[in-house]
């Protein structure tokens, strides 16, 4: 325990392959590209471990951020930059203050280093943002494998679906590669705006009456 942490114990290199190949496996039987399962970006935003972490643990490289403080004010960065308001701006430092229900100055001091989170700050924090618990303190290694688990998840959602004559026709379509990607994105502004390109493409190549 570490300043009101449960400091979480390394996670065998063999969960994480281990993992990775069920995702591997079930992304060839889905059609779907490894590029898109194993995005670094994407996965860095859903775990909070930056992405060249990411991507060396992927690699099967040793990497991660072994302090607790910085893991926190990593991913607390991460949230700021990527969890954003409906007009597409960042939270406030007040909003954030508000939100979590701490002072300005307790989460300006949270977010530039000044003071150690506790594990209350931490819950308050994830709650504000909507992410789920351990977002902020979890081991670089662990937080990955929960990313990949959520993935799986969905995947295999996909996968028992397969038998359904719609979701056969959104395979064959493509539609499929679409729907996923615009599910990994932090906001629904972010998908109103997919949807809005999709209209503007629709558009330009619908058939004009002669």
């Amino acid at each position: 325990m570490t300043d009101g942490f449960s400091v979480p114990g390394p996670t065998a290199g063999s969960h994480l392959a281990a993992t990775k190949a069920r995702v591997a496996d079930l992304a060839d039987k889905l059609g779907i590209s490894h590029d898109e399962v194993f995005d670094a970006h994407l996965l860095s935003e859903a775990s909070g471990v930056p992405v060249d972490v990411v991507r060396a643990l992927l690699d099967g490289r040793p990497a991660g951020e072994p302090d607790l403080q910085a893991r926190f004010l990593q991913r607390f960065d991460l949230l700021r930059r990527t969890r954003l308001k409906p007009n597409g701006r960042r939270w406030t430092q007040q909003e954030i203050a508000d939100g979590a229900g701490m002072s300005r100055q307790q989460a300006g001091a949270l977010i530039n280093g000044d003071r150690r989170p506790t594990m209350e700050h931490c819950d308050a924090i994830q709650r504000f943002f909507r992410v789920h618990a351990g977002f902020l303190t979890a081991d670089d290694e662990d937080a990955l494998v929960g990313a990949l688990q959520r993935t799986e998840q969905g995947l295999l959602q996909d996968f028992a679906g397969e038998s359904d004559p719609l979701e056969r026709l959104l395979q064959d379509h493509g539609v499929r590669g679409i729907a996923w990607r615009a599910a990994q994105l932090p906001t629904d502004k972010h998908r109103d705006k997919v949807t809005e390109w999709l209209d503007l493409l629709l558009e330009s190549v619908r058939p004009t009456d002669t």
